[in-house]
């Protein structure tokens, strides 16, 4: 079955840098996008970033863009998420996503990023 584990997400002080992974399992990892997502509290679920499945195209939230970097390790199985110069809006769940086709939409548990001093 698909799996999604995220971890990396902890405690960082404004400016500075926490990097997420994303280990995945269940599916041809090299053949499908990948995203992360975040949800901070009382908000909607919001996209982040997106790494095409060769990691020759990326994008992102103009929220994050100049601060945040998406890749892939396709011998690895792992996506990961680089955040710099953090904030504290920047504080939420941050879950990997792949959608493998109609219905087939699976999510990580989620890793949560705490930025304050």
């Amino acid at each position: 079955q698909v799996q999604l584990v995220e971890s990396g997400g902890g405690l960082a002080q404004p400016g500075g840098s926490l990097r997420l992974s994303c280990a995945a399992s269940g599916f041809t990892f090299s053949r499908y996008d990948m995203s992360w997502y975040r949800q901070a509290p009382g908000k909607e679920r919001e996209l982040v970033a997106t790494i095409h499945t060769t990691g020759s195209s990326t994008n992102y939230a103009d929220s994050v863009k100049g601060r945040f970097t998406i890749s892939k390790d396709n011998a690895k199985n792992t996506v990961y998420l680089q955040m710099n110069s953090l904030k504290s809006e920047d504080t939420a769940v941050y879950y990997c996503n792949v959608v493998l086709g109609i219905a087939k939409d699976y999510w990580g548990s989620g890793t949560l990023v705490t930025v304050s001093s």
